[in-house]
C-alpha cells in the first residue's frame, strides 16, 4: 500500500513538473507574440530559471531611479562564485544586454528564451567554453510604461511596448561616457569592470530603411579603439556569424545600416554612429568586442524575436569555437596599449575628427522600392511599395582619422573635483596624485573659442572648443590628479580628457565652471595638462 502511494506521488510530481515546464514560456510566446513582458513578468521568469538549474545565479546591476532592481543573470558550468574564479579559467565571458530602449523589446524576450532552452539541456556543451552574463531588462523604468501608443509605426506587439528613455528621461544608449544614470554606472561597475566580458552584444530595434532581413547587426567602429579588433570583427567574426545565422538557423540577415537615399539605394548603405556614447562603440574603446544588434522594425514581432534568438545562438557558437583565439587577441591588445602608454612615440596619436569611407567589399540588401510621401523641412517620409529590389552597394562603415593630436604619457588634472574623479573611477580608470610639488614641462590647451550647442542634448548644452596646445613648464602642487595612459583603458582615458574630444568630459560640460572667469573676458586654462614624454613622476594612489 505504501509503495503504491509513493509511486503515485512520484508520478503526480513528475507530471506536474513536466506540465510546469511546458508552461514555462515568455509573455511573448504565451500571447502568440501579441504582448511583451513587464517587470513583474521578467522577475517571475527569472525565478523559474533559478529553479530550473544550479548553473545560474541572479545578481543586480543597479537600482533605477524609480526603485527597480536591474537584473544580471550569471550562467556557467561550473558556476563561478566571483570573477576571481575565472583568473586561470579557459572559458570566455560573453555579456548580452537587452531593453536599453524599452520600446525595442525583442532582445528581452529572446534572451530569456535562450536561457530557458540552454538550461533545459542536461549538460550544455556551450557552457564548457563560455560563462554567460545576461541583462534582459536594462531599462526597467521605461519598460513599465508599456502602451500600444508607443512606437505605433512598429509591427507589433499589438498590446504595446515601453518607452525609449529611463526614469530620468535619459537615453541610456547615449550615456556610456558621462554615466549619469544608475543603470549605466551599474553596468560599468558590476559588469564591465567586475567581469570584463570579452564580447558584449546590445539588442535594439531599427528605425530606418525598408528591407527584407528581420535581423541586422554590426560591430564597433570608433577608430580611437584598437583597429586590429575592428578588423577582426569586420573580416572574420561578423561574416562567420552571419553565415551561421543564415545557414544553420535559417534566418535572413544583413549588416546594420540605412540607405543614404531610400529613393536611390544605389548610393550606398551607411552606419553613421561612431561616438563612444553608444555602448557598443564604448566597449570597443575599452579594447573589447562590441556588437550592435538591430532587429528590423517592420518585420512582424515573432520574426524579430526569433531572429534575435538565433543571433544569440550564432554569437554563442562563434565565441565557443574561437574562445582561445579571442582571449589571446584581447590580452595582446591590452599589453600593446599599456606598452604604448609607458613611453609614447611621437607618432602615437589620438583622433579628434574622423572621415568615413566604404569597405572594399560591397553588401547585398534585399529591399523594396519606395515612394516619397512628404518632405517637411528636410524630414522625409516614405511609403514602401510591394516592388522588391535587391541591391549590391557600398557599405560606409570604415571610420578613419582626419585630424589627430599627440597621445601622452599622462594627464594632470588641476581641478580636484570629486564628480570628475568619481566618474573616472567608475569607468575603471586608475588615478593617482602627485606626492610633492613639481615643476613639469607639459602641453597646456589655450582656448580661443568656446561654444555651447543651441539645443539641449540629454540635458546638456554640449560644448565645442577651439584653441591650440602650448608647451610650457608649469608648477603643479602636491595632490594634483595624475592619470597615466599605461593601462588597458588608455584609449578611454584620452577620449574622456582630450579637450577637443567629441564625446569627452569637456563636451559633456564637466569642466564648464572652470573654463570662464566670473569677471572679465577670455578663458581660464583648460584644467587638464598633457605630459607627452615619459618622466619619473612621484605619485601616490588615489
Amino acid at each position: 500500500m505504501k509503495r503504491s502511494f509513493v509511486f503515485l506521488f512520484v508520478f503526480i510530481s513528475m507530471t506536474f513538473c513536466l506540465s510546469g515546464q511546458t508552461d514555462f514560456k515568455t509573455v511573448a510566446e504565451k500571447s502568440d507574440f501579441k504582448s511583451t513582458s513587464d517587470y513583474k513578468d521578467v522577475r517571475n521568469f527569472i525565478d523559474q530559471l533559478l529553479k530550473l538549474s544550479h548553473n545560474i545565479r541572479a545578481e543586480n546591476i543597479a537600482s533605477s531611479v524609480e526603485g527597480r532592481e536591474i537584473p544580471l543573470l550569471i550562467v556557467g558550468d561550473p558556476l563561478p562564485k566571483s570573477p576571481e574564479d575565472l583568473i586561470n579559467d579557459k572559458r570566455i565571458v560573453v555579456y548580452i544586454q537587452a531593453n536599453i530602449h524599452a520600446g525595442e523589446v525583442e532582445g528581452k524576450e529572446a534572451s530569456l528564451m535562450y536561457l530557458r532552452d540552454l538550461l533545459s539541456e542536461k549538460k550544455p556543451e556551450i557552457l564548457k567554453n563560455i560563462v554567460l552574463l545576461v541583462c534582459p531588462l536594462f531599462n526597467a523604468d521605461g519598460n513599465e510604461k508599456i502602451s500600444p501608443l508607443n512606437r505605433t509605426y512598429q509591427n507589433g506587439p499589438v498590446n504595446g511596448v515601453g518607452v525609449r528613455y529611463n526614469g530620468q528621461f535619459l537615453d541610456l544608449n547615449r550615456d556610456a561616457m558621462k554615466a549619469e544614470s544608475p543603470e549605466v554606472r551599474g553596468v560599468l561597475k558590476n559588469v564591465f569592470n567586475k567581469w570584463d566580458p570579452a564580447v558584449f552584444m546590445d539588442c535594439h530595434t531599427t528605425d530606418g530603411s525598408y528591407h527584407v532581413e528581420p535581423t541586422t547587426f554590426t560591430w564597433m567602429v570608433n577608430p580611437d579603439g584598437d583597429n586590429s579588433l575592428i578588423s577582426y570583427m569586420r573580416e572574420k567574426m561578423m561574416p562567420e556569424m552571419s553565415k551561421t545565422l543564415f545557414v544553420r538557423y535559417k534566418t535572413e540577415n544583413c549588416f546594420y545600416g540605412e540607405f543614404f537615399d531610400m529613393m536611390d539605394p544605389e548610393k550606398g548603405w551607411v552606419y553613421d554612429a561612431s561616438e563612444p556614447r553608444y555602448m557598443t562603440n564604448y566597449y570597443g574603446i575599452r579594447n573589447r568586442l562590441g556588437i550592435l544588434n538591430e532587429n528590423y522594425v517592420y518585420a512582424d514581432f515573432k520574426s524579430r524575436v526569433m531572429g534575435c534568438y538565433y543571433l544569440i545562438h550564432s554569437l554563442m557558437d562563434y565565441a565557443s569555437i574561437h574562445k582561445t583565439e579571442i582571449k589571446n587577441m584581447l590580452n595582446e591588445v591590452d599589453k600593446k596599449t599599456i606598452t604604448r602608454g609607458e613611453d609614447p612615440a611621437v607618432t602615437d596619436s589620438f583622433a579628434i575628427e574622423f572621415n568615413l569611407r566604404p569597405l572594399n567589399e560591397k553588401v547585398t540588401i534585399k529591399t523594396y522600392e519606395a515612394e516619397l510621401v512628404s518632405d517637411t523641412n528636410g524630414w522625409k517620409n516614405y511609403r514602401r511599395t510591394d516592388r522588391r529590389k535587391d541591391v549590391t552597394i557600398p557599405y560606409y562603415i570604415d571610420y578613419y582619422p582626419a585630424k589627430s593630436v599627440r597621445f601622452p604619457f599622462a594627464y594632470l588634472i588641476t581641478a580636484n573635483d570629486p564628480e570628475i574623479t568619481d566618474l573616472l573611477k567608475t569607468h575603471g580608470i586608475k588615478i593617482e596624485k602627485l606626492s610633492s610639488d613639481s615643476k613639469i614641462e607639459v602641453q597646456r590647451f589655450e582656448i580661443s573659442d568656446l561654444k555651447g550647442a543651441a539645443k539641449l542634448n540629454q540635458g546638456h548644452y554640449t560644448e565645442m572648443i577651439n584653441g591650440s596646445f602650448i608647451t610650457d613648464k608649469v608648477d603643479f602642487p602636491a595632490g594634483t590628479i595624475v592619470v597615466r595612459t599605461a593601462q588597458p583603458l588608455g584609449n578611454l582615458i584620452a577620449y574622456l580628457l582630450e579637450p577637443q574630444s567629441k564625446d569627452g568630459l569637456l563636451f559633456w560640460n564637466f569642466f564648464d565652471r572652470y573654463l570662464v572667469p566670473q569677471w572679465g573676458r577670455g578663458y581660464n586654462p583648460y584644467p587638464v595638462y598633457k605630459l607627452l614624454d615619459r618622466i619619473d613622476l612621484k605619485t601616490n594612489p588615489l
